[in-house]
Order: C-alpha cells, then structure tokens, then sequence
C-alpha cells in the first residue's frame, strides 16, 4: 500500500507543479503550488526508497507530505489562509518520519 500511495503522491506533485506553472491564479498560488509540489514528489520518491527497511518513517513521510502538500494546494486554489496553520503538522511529520529513519538505520 505505501508503494502505491507514494506513486500517487508523485503523481499528484507533479500536477500541482505543471498547474502552478501554467494555470495558477496568482504568484503566491503559484508559490504554495511549487512549494507543496516539491515537498510531495520528494518524499513520494524517498517513501518508496526506504519503505523496504523503514515502513513506519515511509509511512510517516507520504501523511506528513500529504498534509503538507494538500494545505497549499487548498490555499492555492482558495480555501481559507487559517489553512496554513495546519501545514506545519505536515512538516513536523516529515522531519519525524526522517529521524525516525536515521534511527533504524543507525541501529542497522
């Protein structure tokens, strides 16, 4: 399922992206779009690259992206701004789910 999920991700990055670059309503959309595009594709790509020897940080790494992504795109696309409040829990996901990584691969 993580496999899956993380090919998804990828695939919804890149298309927040390409609609950033060509179709979004403003510069900040464009940004928040580029922003959250970035963040997903990246860690879509590293959930797949651990998830046999790290579930649980790949894990932590697609919701943590999810979260942060899915918030600026919302902003992007014209939900509220008190969105943004929210994206940091997406960060912090992603940060745990890296030290969370490190740590299974420091105890090899």
């Amino acid at each position: 399922m993580i496999a899956v999920l993380a090919t998804l991700s990828a695939a919804m990055a890149i298309a927040a992206g390409a609609f950033g670059a060509h179709g979004a309503g403003s510069p900040q959309a464009a940004e928040w779009l580029r922003t959250g595009g970035l963040y997903q594709l990246i860690h879509g790509v590293a959930a797949l690259a651990i998830m046999g020897v790290a579930r649980g940080p790949a894990a932590l790494l697609l919701g943590g992206a999810a979260i942060f992504g899915l918030t600026l795109y919302g902003m992007a696309l014209g939900a509220p701004k008190w969105l943004g409040a929210i994206t940091p829990i997406g960060g912090t996901l992603m940060i745990a789910g890296w030290l969370w990584a490190a740590w299974i691969y420091w105890r090899g």
